[in-house]
């Protein structure tokens, strides 16, 4: 074995936490929703209600980060895409797994309205649940399509999911505006 060989034979050295985009979205994630919990629990809100709207802000940075990752995936930024939307699938875990805590702890919410936007609600309620479900089972298949490197499938996929879950994650925003802030 010579020298040379010895050297090319060396693991790869580790990626530095500032080489790590995922990390950092998730590090201003909470940075940004920290200081939005402290405002609330400072300003008198219990948690019952701070609690639908931190999902909200879940929804939200779901949102955003498929925002992000479609213009990246446009601009052919691969590694950028595959950050956003492993962030978004983790935004969206994060937010399943809390929206069924808080169900579990206060139950369903019914709407304090009675007039049209009553009507409205049930209607962006009803096709967001649909859609949330279906949404579940193509992030899964997306994610595997492009772990197996099957990008056509994966492109094929993701062209009826990511209208579908951009819908989910921005009614679920109205959703929680309609139902905590609007309807009073």
């Amino acid at each position: 074995m010579t020298l040379s060989d010895s050297t090319t034979a060396r693991p790869a050295p580790a990626t530095p936490l500032l080489g790590r985009p995922f990390l950092w979205l998730l590090f201003a994630l909470f940075l940004l929703a920290i200081p939005a919990v402290g405002a609330m629990w400072r300003a008198g809100m219990s948690w019952r209600e701070i609690h639908p709207a931190l999902n909200a802000m879940l929804n939200a940075s779901s949102a955003a980060f498929l925002i992000t990752g479609y213009t990246a995936i446009r601009r052919r930024r691969i590694e950028l895409h595959r950050t956003c939307m492993v962030a978004a699938v983790s935004v969206s875990a994060i937010f399943l797994v809390s929206y069924l805590l808080r169900y579990a702890m206060t139950g369903t919410h019914r709407y304090p309205g009675h007039g049209w936007d009553k009507g409205l609600y049930l209607f962006i309620l009803f096709s967001h649940m649909a859609l949330a479900v279906t949404v579940v089972p193509l992030v899964i298949r997306a994610l595997l399509m492009a772990r197996r490197k099957r990008f056509a499938a994966h492109r094929a996929v993701a062209r009826w999911l990511w209208p579908m879950w951009m819908y989910v994650s921005l009614t679920g925003v109205a959703v929680y505006l309609m139902l905590y802030h609007l309807a009073r």
